[in-house]
């Protein structure tokens, strides 16, 4: 019981939420490594998915390949990188393992996604004349856009769980409070950093909930 009245000490500290040490500038961090780390997921695991999706070809391997790497604990991955070239690039290390870590699921859910489209719709706007690129872009993308978003939706929420790991690595977010809560072996803001982790994640996910209960009717497969 005092453990957790004395983490909301810690935390009701307001010398623990300014400076460059402070709850808000290490938020800000933690923040900014998930939306990068998520964007460079995007940008390499959706087009690949969509791709493969449509013209249903590798997508099975490509996906099969992709969650093997869930078997490979992050934290691994990190270290391994720190040992090459790669270590001398900052938070680059921490960017390629988080990237790493978060296509699986962005991958899996639009390719399957892209799958699921009802073939007999394809097959009519194909009838109708439309080109490749347009069945693409016109047809199955907004049918599987429900499944996509769920996927970025999970990549989201488990980067900021694990984003955690930057603090490994000398980088900033909130992992830094808890790696400090260790080295100053204060239980309270070891506790108050993993509660504010999980908090954030749970904003993150409500954030999606709300976004997609406002999207228009064929974003959320209603449509």
């Amino acid at each position: 019981m005092n453990t957790l009245s004395d983490t909301w000490d810690w935390l009701t500290d307001a010398s623990h939420w300014s400076g460059a040490e402070g709850i808000w500038h290490r938020l800000l961090q933690h923040f900014v490594l998930t939306v990068v780390c998520l964007a460079v997921s995007c940008l390499i695991a959706l087009p690949i998915a969509l791709v493969l999706g449509h013209l249903g070809k590798g997508g099975a391997l490509a996906v099969n390949i992709s969650n093997v790497g869930r078997a490979v604990p992050t934290f691994a991955v990190l270290v391994l990188l720190l040992l090459t070239p790669v270590g001398d690039w900052g938070d680059g290390p921490t960017v390629v393992a988080l990237v790493l870590f978060a296509i699986p699921p962005l991958l899996t859910n639009a390719y399957v996604g892209m799958r699921e489209v009802d073939r007999s719709t394809v097959q009519a706007a194909t009838g109708m004349g439309m080109t490749g690129r347009q069945v693409l872009f016109g047809v199955e993308l907004p049918l599987a856009a429900p499944m996509i978003l769920t996927g970025v939706r999970i990549a989201a929420v488990q980067l900021v769980a694990t984003a955690t790991i930057a603090a490994l690595a000398g980088g900033g977010g909130l992992g830094r409070i808890i790696t400090a809560g260790f080295n100053l072996a204060s239980t309270p803001q070891v506790v108050a950093g993993a509660l504010l982790v999980a908090v954030f994640a749970l904003i993150v996910e409500g954030l999606f909930e709300i976004a997609e209960r406002l999207a228009p009717a064929w974003v959320r497969g209603t449509g």
